[in-house]
């Protein structure tokens, strides 16, 4: 269990953002999932995504990572943010973009 642990920790600490989610960004399984892939794909943010049904060891891995019961969960250098429901509060308030850009991430802004 140790190295499912320290395989999530190298994701997080080697990319700037990353989505451990059900699915890919390409093909979300699950809805929550697909709205941050969403919400990151409108703000032009690079991320990896993380197919947690691919390996059951991550997919519970992330859970006890976090202490976070649920899938997707959206990590910004090596920080966890949230789930679905956080992020697109953050979003919605403007958090999250002010989050990302005080990362050091570049963010579209919206024209309009």
């Amino acid at each position: 269990m140790a190295d499912v642990q320290d395989d999530i920790r190298q994701e997080v600490t080697n990319n700037p953002v990353v989505l451990f989610m059900k699915g890919t960004p390409q093909f979300p399984m699950c809805g929550f999932s697909g709205q941050v892939v969403q919400i990151l794909d409108y703000l032009g943010v690079p991320y990896k995504g993380v197919n947690v049904l691919e390996d059951a060891g991550i997919r519970q891995g992330i859970k006890d990572f976090s202490n976070w019961p649920t899938i997707p969960q959206l990590y910004v250098k090596g920080e966890f943010i949230g789930g679905c429901d956080i992020v697109r509060e953050m979003f919605q308030s403007g958090e999250l973009q002010s989050h990302l850009k005080e990362a050091g991430l570049e963010v579209r802004t919206p024209a309009g």
